[in-house]
């Protein structure tokens, strides 16, 4: 019933603990799959390992990995629902029954699970790794292309215009009790900044500039907000 997606780069520490984890405290079916970069051979055969099903991509990792690597996973696969994962998640029980549930109840297709680490996520308003109808995607795209993140980040801001533009086509909803912590070390200090966080956050500036400039696309009113 759920894909879940693991887009990794230089982590191969995390390939085997994230599999556990979703094993751990997944109820209904689901395929893991991870997405590879070419030349990244020990991340490589550590997904391997952890007998999930693996995708090496066709590109080198630059601007727009995440976004990219998650849009192809989507093209890749079939459940019915998808989560936008990462290496970096702990998955707690029942966070699949609770996001789908959550589904059912208030018929939203992009459902925020609860990363237990963004403020603005245990508010309600965002999503960093959403759960999401394959129907959804298929009916919408971004806001003005295919898949499910806009592509022309280089990787901070992707969540901010997704759930903002499922917000707008009103579609959005939070599953307070579908636990998926996210461990990253802006949150939680006793994670370990490396070289696959550092690249995430080195063109931020430029993601909200984009971010900015995006913006009305989806919400028409935002720049006369801001005057």
């Amino acid at each position: 019933m759920i894909d879940v997606l693991l887009p990794v780069l230089g982590r191969p520490r995390s390939a085997q603990p994230v599999v556990d984890s979703i094993h751990a405290a997944t109820t209904v079916s689901c395929c893991i799959t991870f997405l590879c970069s070419p030349g990244d051979d020990r991340e490589l055969q550590a997904c391997l390992d952890t007998h999930a099903d693996v995708i090496r991509v066709n590109w080198h990792p630059g601007p727009g990995d995440y976004a990219k690597k998650i849009n192809g996973g989507i093209v890749e696969t079939k459940m019915p629902w998808i989560l936008m994962g990462a290496d970096d998640l702990e998955f707690e029980e029942g966070w699949d029954v609770e996001a789908l549930a959550e589904a059912e109840r208030t018929n939203k297709r992009v459902i925020a699970t609860n990363d237990m680490a963004n403020p603005e996520v245990m508010r309600g308003r965002h999503a960093t790794h959403p759960l999401v109808a394959r129907s959804y995607i298929e009916a919408h795209g971004t806001i003005d292309g295919k898949g499910f993140y806009h592509e022309g980040y280089d990787h901070q801001c992707v969540d901010v215009e997704a759930t903002e533009t499922a917000q707008a086509r009103g579609e959005f909803s939070f599953a307070a009790r579908s636990i998926v912590r996210h461990l990253h070390p802006v949150f939680n200090r006793q994670v370990k900044m490396d070289d696959t966080y550092k690249k995430g956050m080195a063109r931020g500036q430029q993601d909200i500039a984009l971010l900015r400039e995006r913006r009305p696309l989806w919400n028409p009113n935002y720049r006369s907000r801001r005057r």
